[in-house]
Formats: C-alpha cells, sequence, structure tokens
C-alpha cells in the first residue's frame, strides 16, 4: 500500500522526521530553506499533509492551489499563519500544538519582565562598553517587581501560568480577558482580579500581553493605550507581533512615556523596525519564548502526532476544525 506523502515545510529534529517516515512518504527540509509561495505550492501538489512552523504562510490562495491535502499540522500554538476557515472549506484538518509550551513561554515571559524592569541587557552594555568606573547611587536604577502590580492581557493558559509565578514576588495581579475566569482559577492566578482594559493599561506597573493574534486585535496596544500607561510602567510582548503597534511603542519609548518594554515578537518578524536598534530601554529577543529543549522537542512530537493520527484515519488530539472529518 503506498504511503500519504507529506512535507515538512522546515528544518525539525531528524528523529521527528524518521518518525514520520514510518508513516508516510516524507520530503523534509534539513537545509531550512524558506519557500516563496510559488514553491510552496509547487511542493504541495502532490502532498497529503504539510507539517509547518509559523513562517509557512497557509492562505487562502495556497490552499486553494492545492486540492490533495487533508492535513495541515503546525508546530505552534499560534495558528495565525494558516487560515483555518479556507482550510475548513477545502475539507482540510488544521492541528496546532497548545498545552505543551505554557510553563516555558511563562517562564520566559518573566525572564524578559525581569531584565527589563531592572535594565539586565543595558547593564552588561555598560559594562562591555568599559563605562563602569565607580559605584554611583543612581547607576542605571530601575523598577521593583516585588511589591508591584502585575498587569496581564490575555489570561488563557499561558496568562495564568504567568500570575501563578507572581505569587513568589508578593505581587497585585489584575488582568483583561474576553471573558472572565471562574473564581477557582482566580484564585490559583495569585487571587487576579478581573478589570476593564483602561482600568489595566493605567493602572498596572508591569504589563505583560499573551493573547493570542487574530485581525481583531490588531494594534491592540497603539499610541492611545500605550498614552494610558504610567511613565514608569513597562510592557512585555511574549504573545505575537501586530498585537502592538511597533511604530508608536517606539515613539513612546524615545519619548520615555513608557519606561521600557521587552519584546520577544515583532510586526513583520524577522525583519522589524530598525527604530528599535537606536533605544536603550528595550531588551530584544528573536521569537524565542519556547525555545528550551524540552519544549522544542514535545511540540515537535506533537506536531508529528496530529499528523499521523489526521492522516491514518484517526482524529487529531488538536484539531482546531472538528467539523472537519477524515478524509483516509
Amino acid at each position: 500500500m503506498t504511503k500519504p506523502r507529506i512535507l515538512v515545510t522546515r528544518a525539525v529534529f531528524p528523529d521527528v522526521v524518521e518518525r514520520l517516515k514510518q508513516y508516510f512518504d516524507v520530503e523534509a527540509n534539513p537545509e531550512d530553506a524558506i519557500y516563496t509561495k510559488a514553491e510552496l505550492i509547487a511542493k504541495l501538489q502532490d502532498k497529503d499533509g504539510v507539517y509547518t512552523t509559523p513562517s509557512t504562510g497557509m492562505s487562502e490562495d495556497v490552499i486553494q492551489a492545492c486540492p490533495r491535502l487533508k492535513a495541515i499540522c503546525n508546530m505552534a500554538v499560534g495558528f495565525n499563519n494558516i487560515d483555518v476557515a479556507a482550510a475548513t472549506r477545502a475539507g482540510i484538518m488544521v492541528t496546532n500544538t497548545p498545552d505543551v509550551l505554557n510553563e516555558t513561554t511563562a517562564d520566559f515571559a518573566w525572564a524578559l519582565l525581569l531584565s527589563t524592569a531592572r535594565r539586565v541587557t543595558e547593564s552588561e552594555h555598560y559594562l562591555r562598553a568599559g563605562q563602569w568606573q565607580k559605584w554611583r547611587y543612581d547607576t542605571l536604577l530601575g523598577m521593583d517587581i516585588h511589591g508591584a502590580t502585575l498587569g496581564i492581557l490575555g489570561m488563557g493558559r499561558i496568562g495564568q501560568a504567568i500570575a501563578r509565578r507572581s505569587m513568589g514576588f508578593d505581587m497585585r495581579v489584575i488582568y483583561h480577558n474576553r471573558s472572565r475566569l471562574d473564581e477557582q482559577r482566580e484564585a490559583r492566578a495569585n487571587n487576579a482580579r478581573y478589570v476593564g482594559k483602561e482600568e489595566l493599561l493605567r493602572t498596572a506597573d508591569h504589563l505583560i500581553l499573551a493573547l493570542p493574534y487574530s485581525p481583531e486585535v490588531h494594534h491592540t496596544i497603539g499610541a492611545a493605550e500605550l498614552a494610558m500607561m504610567k511613565p514608569s510602567a513597562t510592557l512585555i510582548n511574549i504573545a505575537r507581533g501586530g498585537i502592538v503597534d511597533d511604530a508608536a511603542l517606539i515613539v513612546a519609548l524615545k519619548a520615555n512615556r513608557l519606561a521600557a518594554a521587552g519584546l520577544d515578537v515583532f510586526e513583520n518578524e524577522p525583519a522589524f523596525d530598525p527604530g528599535f536598534l537606536d533605544l536603550s530601554n528595550v531588551v530584544l529577543t528573536p521569537h524565542i519564548a519556547s525555545a528550551s529543549e524540552p519544549t522544542r522537542r514535545a511540540m515537535a512530537d506533537c506536531a508529528a502526532a496530529n499528523l499521523i493520527a489526521a492522516l491514518t484515519g484517526a482524529t487529531p488530539p488538536n484539531i482546531l476544525n472538528p467539523e472537519v472529518t477524515s478524509k483516509v
């Protein structure tokens, strides 16, 4: 019996590719080439499934041009690189990798928060440049974390994991979400208090963004929202680029209308606004919030399990459009 054919669009752990080869005829990409849209469409013409990462754009025109596809399995919790509605219309199952990265991403949110509030990156540059000549009372003063008010915009699994970590810093937690959590989950999240978006912006000493991207939340944090925040506040984005208006953020940071920002994601990444490079009050990382080896392996394995299920007649454990049934 002929094996289903799949494309793995980016380099991934070799043992995961070997696992997939037990079930499929695999076209892998160990060179980690970034396919153009035309190249992607050409490669998918004879494929039953595709193993994607956030850099693989599965737009409506790509989906329409690949009628043989039965499954798109994304190695990420986010899926804004995939037009799920178009895939559903085409009868293509779409999956993601939720839960396996919650704790690691929450850890990294705290790494960014601490680095940003306490000016760790700026301090290292200062030291390496030979500027540290003597102790002064006002050298690189930052903002305290302990006892401060932590604001979280987006209180899903990752947001709740971030809030739980705040207990050790004796922080007050406020949050805004599409819907309020139940009392038990609020209690576990350091007695987090639900507030309106404006109160969140005006009250938080440190604001962490942890909401999924969709067109509806594009530039949720823009010039008007930044103007509501305390000049002493920090803003941390470990969610998705596009949620923040990067150009407006640069203006606010330059004018010291915001103390500092820590950013793991950007609009149009891996390209990003070069204006950030001129600022000392911003910590920049290249979308690595989930980048621990155990977590990235768990994500890769989860995506593989979804694809194996989708193309062997089972329901994938993390299907995003369950109304689509297997075509196998």
